[in-house]
């Protein structure tokens, strides 16, 4: 379910050259804060995977809503425990 989720956000990232030392910039603009720059398009798809895994990682462990993308979505059961 989440690799799923995360292979469809990659696939909505939209990606522009930008005037900085890492000119590669990366964005899913469905997901606030999911962002990323590169030296190459590839190092920003990789961090961008990165961001997202973390981004998931915080809004499941706080039970925030997660949006859905397309047909793919994940839904956080009401028993999770926030600690």
């Amino acid at each position: 379910m989440i690799r799923e989720y995360i292979k469809k956000a990659l696939q909505h990232a939209r990606y522009e050259l930008i005037d900085d030392p890492e000119p590669y910039y990366g964005e899913v603009p469905e997901l606030p804060g999911v962002w990323a720059t590169g030296a190459t398009l590839e190092a920003c798809r990789a961090t961008l995977a990165e961001v997202l895994d973390g981004w998931l990682l915080i809004r499941i462990s706080r039970g925030m809503l997660i949006p859905q993308l397309g047909q793919v979505g994940i839904t956080i059961p009401k028993e999770v425990m926030v600690e």
